[in-house]
């Protein structure tokens, strides 16, 4: 029996080290994230969904009014002194009737129909506009609590390096008793801030993985991405333009105007008479077979669509003021988002340029001086704690710098800082 489970010893290693790679998980970039979100989210499938009812409104819109078959028999010599040939005598017609539309009122319904295709496609990005706002904002959340953990397991590796020379001091004799406790109760903080990390990452992961709809295992799923800051932004003259362009919602506003005046050329032609045409055949004796056309038109004296002529009048005011009350929203949106960006970039350019090194600097100089005799217990763990802070105040602020770059994007539309 042994001999057999060895012998299938290699085939499950072998197993084994070819269904590894089925389970692992690259890292997903942004683009990538972005692309799973756009194929698998729900609610967008389900405005696509409404884009193509949309169209199909299109189709409906353009089709003809039906024509009307009418049959009449009548004069049926039910009663009569010959009740062999009841039939013999009665009158027998076939009518056909047809609608005729004028002033182009299905060519404005399909051209409204269409514009309201187009609205819908708007808004449809608008929504997925504020979709990917928020997806980035888990992206972002991910990519700092993955920089938090990286900087809590470097600091305590480094005071655990630390912490093995001092007992080595300890056992020497160099530092006393009180000391080494202090140094080992110094522990706990960094220890805290490797599982505080971990936890705050998982949560991260958990959030982004459901707004992408995925069911994978936390564990299986993993970013990447860069956590830093660019200082090179577009002019603010040239964002807002930019964000003129492509704000979804106000290409909506500007489209919704296009459809009220459409809407109001159509309202326009329904005030118009359609005239009916009629062609009929038949028996009626003494004639054997007859025919005859007819031209109804309805006499519009009281009801020509006054209104719907008003009303739609009304709506093209109405929306023109939506769209300049949409621009002025979409201004306020860059100047406010622009302005967080650029206040965060003058924080963080310090840190980068100077807070960083000093507080590098500070850290080893003062675990030499410690070391060596030439420092107190009090300036090494303070040296610790400047650093531990500084470098997570750094990331914080590259934090807040990639929120408020995702705040702006979010206000013109498109990724104007990736």
């Amino acid at each position: 029996m042994y001999r057999r489970i060895w012998r299938m010893c290699p085939g499950i290693l072998l197993a084994g080290y070819l269904a590894g790679p089925v389970f692992a998980q690259q890292p997903l970039t942004w683009q990538q994230v972005r692309g799973r979100f756009q194929a698998n989210n729900p609610t967008l499938k389900a405005a696509r969904l409404g884009i193509d009812e949309s169209r199909q409104d299109e189709v409906t819109a353009y089709l003809r009014p039906n024509p009307t078959a009418t049959a009449i028999t009548d004069e049926l010599g039910l009663f009569t002194p010959n009740p062999y040939r009841p039939l013999s005598n009665g009158i027998y017609a076939l009518s056909v009737d047809y609608l005729h539309e004028r002033e182009h009122k299905r060519e404005l319904r399909l051209q409204s129909a269409r514009e309201g295709t187009a609205i819908a496609t708007s808004q449809r990005g608008d929504l997925e506009r504020n979709l990917v706002y928020n997806l980035r904002t888990a992206f972002v959340q991910t990519l700092q609590a993955k920089a938090v953990l990286q900087l809590a397991k470097e600091s305590l590796a480094f005071y655990d390096k630390e912490l093995g020379i001092n007992r080595q001091r300890f056992q020497a004799g160099d530092i006393a008793r009180i000391d080494m406790n202090r140094l080992e109760l110094q522990r706990a903080q960094f220890q805290s801030d490797v599982i505080n990390a971990q936890v705050n990452l998982r949560t991260a992961k958990i959030q982004l993985l459901q707004l992408m709809n995925e069911k994978m295992p936390v564990d299986q799923f993993d970013i990447s991405g860069s956590f830093d800051f660019d200082g090179n932004i577009g002019s603010l003259e040239q964002i807002r333009n930019t964000a003129l362009d492509a704000r979804p919602d106000l290409r909506a506003a500007v489209q919704s105007i296009e459809q009220a005046r459409t809407n109001h050329e159509l309202a326009v032609a329904n005030g118009s008479a359609d005239p009916t045409f009629g062609a009929d055949v038949g028996r009626q004796p003494p004639l054997n077979f007859y025919a005859g056309v007819s031209v109804s038109i309805p006499l519009r004296i009281f009801d020509r669509n006054q209104g719907e002529k008003a009303r739609t009048q009304i709506e093209i005011g109405r929306t023109e003021r939506l769209r300049d009350a949409t621009e002025t929203a979409v201004l306020s949106d860059v100047d406010s988002a622009y302005a967080t960006v650029m206040s965060t970039v003058e924080l963080l350019k310090p840190y980068k340029d100077q807070y960083l090194r000093q507080a590098t600097d500070v850290r080893e100089t003062m675990s030499f001086s410690y070391t060596s005799g030439g420092a107190s217990l009090l300036d090494f763990l303070d040296a610790q704690n400047q650093y531990r802070t500084t470098q997570l105040t750094y990331l914080n602020l590259i934090g807040s710098y990639l929120s408020a770059a995702n705040q702006l994007n979010f206000a013109v539309g498109r990724e104007v800082i990736q």
